[in-house]
């Protein structure tokens, strides 16, 4: 079988800690070009993975006739960028989240990937997670009975990242804590229920990191603080969602004054409930015969974001359409615009 060639952009965090080691060792394909704007990353990513080039303009890679597909792994506000331009390159590309900075964008993105008849997918990791997965099972098979509500939780202390850089950006990264986790959150909840939104209310807060030389913190990835840098995003969310099923209710922050971390989903029905520990196992509450229950499968969880991956590959050889496919993602991108609209408003707002 013909290798096939991809390029990967940008080799900072997630490339390094999601993307690059179980690509390096995919079977029939191979890493050409290792790109990043500073130059010591994508030579470090070229010793350490065997790309076969480094390079700092990922251009040169997109005029490569040989690159089938590009990894774009940069900052949130370049998504949109450098995916339109690998798209009308002829391209397939699997750009990590969030899609980019909105959903009007995010649309623009859909329609070219159809215009080219190429791949796009999207990096909503947890669609790849064994728990998530049995959980969807477990709804889609009547465990739960009627699910008629859920409520999501992630919240941190005083965790903000990079403050004063790209991160805590508006127009770098399109928002805060909300489209950093709160996306993995939403999307996952979304997927497992297939409803539709019908309308969103909440409210967003700056309110510990806007004044950076002022914010105390133990530790900061993406950090440290840039002193005389930008806060003008979420660090905190909080709101509820009317759907065509369950309603959804949800509290995120990266920054809050208690020292407890909270990274769960409660999924209630009337004959049973799950708690998801994000990015870990679940337990199933339940009665039977008159006993109350709680059940804690034991299962193996491998590695969503190698399986996401593998699934883009073949989308690639076979022209499949995945579950991370643009398409199946672009709702999780309408409900971040409508959260941020209606706390701009101050009102409910209405979608569709």
């Amino acid at each position: 079988m013909k290798k096939i060639k991809i390029a990967l952009i940008g080799c900072g965090k997630i490339a390094n800690n999601a993307h690059l080691a179980p690509l390096s060792v995919m079977p029939d394909l191979e890493i050409k070009y290792a790109v990043d704007l500073i130059e010591e990353r994508a030579l470090a990513a070229q010793k350490q993975y065997g790309a076969a080039l480094a390079i700092t303009d990922y251009h040169a890679a997109l005029k490569d006739q040989e690159v089938e597909a590009v990894f774009v792994l940069t900052p949130n506000y370049s998504h949109y960028t450098i995916t339109m331009d690998a798209l009308n390159a002829g391209k397939h590309v699997f750009c990590e989240k969030p899609i980019t900075v909105n959903y009007s964008l995010s649309k623009e993105m859909a329609e070219t990937a159809r215009k080219q008849n190429r791949i796009l997918n999207i990096g909503v990791c947890n669609r790849y997670h064994k728990s998530v997965e049995l959980i969807k099972d477990y709804v889609e098979g009547g465990r739960l009975g009627e699910l008629y509500h859920i409520y999501c939780s992630f919240r941190n202390f005083r965790s903000i990242p990079g403050l004063g850089g790209a991160f805590t950006s508006k127009e770098k990264s399109g928002g805060g804590v909300l489209i950093d986790w709160g996306i993995h959150f939403l999307d996952l909840i979304l997927y497992i229920t297939g409803v539709k939104i019908h309308t969103v209310s909440a409210n967003t807060y700056n309110k510990l990191g806007k004044d950076i030389s002022a914010y105390v913190y133990k530790d900061m990835w993406a950090g440290p603080p840039t002193p005389d840098g930008i806060c003008d995003v979420d660090d905190m969310v909080s709101g509820f969602i009317r759907t065509s099923g369950a309603s959804i209710s949800f509290n995120g922050a990266w920054a809050q004054n208690i020292d407890h971390n909270e990274m769960f989903i409660d999924f209630m029905g009337d004959r049973g409930g799950i708690r998801l520990n994000y990015g870990g196992d679940f337990t199933f509450y339940t009665a039977e015969n008159g006993i109350l229950q709680s059940v804690k499968p034991d299962y193996k969880i491998p590695n969503m974001y190698e399986r996401e991956d593998i699934r883009f590959i073949e989308a690639v050889r076979q022209g499949l359409k995945t579950r991370s496919h643009i398409d199946e993602v672009l709702e999780s991108a309408r409900l971040l615009d409508a959260i941020y609209e209606s706390a701009d408003k101050r009102a409910e707002i209405r979608i569709g």
